[in-house]
């Protein structure tokens, strides 16, 4: 290696990115100390804005070594498609019809379950929805799923033990969820078409693991916490769902944004399209979460700027493991960086083995859930069930300890079945 002093300083810059993001509480504690500057540490402390910070951060330092014009064209090499998707994705999943659709798909699947109603809804939630994400991708199954929990399963009645475990759970199983498809997990997506993987090799391949483990995961906190579930009440009165018609335009709506995932101009002009429709009918409409989806798409996009120059030391690390090494190099090295951003650098090095290749990906999904940043779709769940944890603060090592134990058995599965 190499690096220049420009990759140095992107790298050093990216490990102050992540001991920011491990430490937004110290920010929450002083807003509450500095009332006067409690707005502003409060901004600093958003898990979602800690990248983008960062990145605006490495602008600076490459116009001021560079020049403007090198940093303008780097900005403009790297790819924004992902994080314009997950803004784009978020915004119409969150919306009440397709919403109102999910939570009616999942209490016709709890009402086939042999358990009292919470329980068996807890469940849908953190396994039927989790698999949806491979025909619905990853971001939508996270925001749908992450809706479903937070007015129920996040009370403030309910233990936080709980609601950690919870959010480790559904991080992993949203990582693992996707890759039953070759298009709806981020680090899927980036080799697929590459490495010539279809729908047939990834139902082969990664479903006899995928599925039994997200149904595992989900089945052990749904009876880990069956004395709090027994407690959460059903809503009250009857809630009117939206009127079918609704329901079938939004769902069209989500499905072409799925489809031209890889387009900007297509998916953000038909996400233009509902924001359109929305407008001209609000009574249909919950609030639309245009803020934390803008915030997500600033967290990626601050994680795809700092993560182009990280290349130089991230690559060789991975080559110089060997097929079932890079498996558990891979899920660790996930937790500190994009997982996609792993399965990206490898699609880059020629002549890879076959086994290589299928242990790299397990590994990126398999320690997706581990921290806020190691797949895409984690910022997105944060934003919508931040708000019911103490203070409005995830800690990050709480969000680590409890997403360890339904990694260890993701990691069991593909190394000893």
């Amino acid at each position: 290696m190499n690096p220049s002093s420009l990759e140095v300083l992107a790298a050093v810059l990216f490990g102050l990115a992540l001991v920011h993001t491990f430490s937004t509480r110290l920010f929450e504690r002083l807003a509450h100390a500095q009332p006067r500057h409690a707005k502003l540490w409060h901004l600093i402390g958003e898990v979602e804005i800690v990248f983008g910070l960062w990145a605006i951060a490495l602008t600076v330092a490459m116009m001021a070594l560079q020049g403007r014009a090198a940093a303008t064209d780097y900005l403009d090499s790297r790819n924004y498609t992902e994080p314009l998707f997950v803004f784009a994705i978020m915004v119409v999943a969150a919306s009440r019809p397709v919403l109102d659709c999910t939570q009616q798909l999942a209490r016709g699947f709890a009402r086939l379950l042999p358990v009292p109603m919470p329980h068996a809804l807890y469940f849908t939630s953190l396994a039927l929805i989790p698999l949806l994400g491979s025909l619905i991708t990853e971001p939508a199954a996270m925001t749908l799923a992450a809706l479903m929990l937070r007015e129920r399963y996040f009370a403030e009645h309910l233990p936080v033990r709980m609601r950690y475990a919870t959010l480790g759970v559904l991080f992993v199983n949203v990582s693992i969820g996707g890759a039953l498809t070759p298009f709806a997990a981020p680090p899927v997506l980036m080799v697929a078409a590459g490495w010539g993987w279809d729908l047939p090799f990834m139902l082969s391949s990664f479903g006899a693991h995928v599925v039994p483990v997200v149904t595992l995961n989900a089945a052990v906190a749904t009876l880990l916490f069956r004395g709090p579930l027994a407690q959460v009440k059903p809503p009250a009165g009857v809630q009117r769902g939206s009127p079918a018609g609704v329901i079938g335009l939004h769902l069209l709506l989500l499905a072409g944004i799925v489809v031209f995932a890889h387009h900007p101009p297509l998916f953000l002009g038909l996400m233009l399209l509902f924001l359109g429709i929305a407008a001209a009918y609000p009574q249909y409409q919950s609030r639309l979460m245009l803020r934390e989806a803008l915030l997500v798409a600033f967290f990626l996009a601050g994680l795809v700027v700092l993560g182009g120059l990280q290349q130089w030391w991230l690559q060789p690390l991975l080559m110089q493991m060997d097929a079932r090494t890079v498996y558990l190099g891979a899920t660790a090295l996930t937790a500190i960086t994009d997982n996609a951003a792993l399965t990206y650098l490898a699609s880059q090095v020629p002549g890879l083995s076959e086994e290589f290749k299928y242990y790299l990906v397990a590994g990126a999904i398999s320690g997706g859930g581990l921290t806020v940043i190691a797949n895409a779709p984690n910022p997105a769940g944060m934003s919508i069930l931040r708000e019911r944890f103490p203070d409005g603060v995830v800690s990050a090592a709480g969000l680590f300890l409890a997403a360890l134990p339904p990694t260890l058995v993701t990691v069991a599965a593909f190394l000893l079945f």
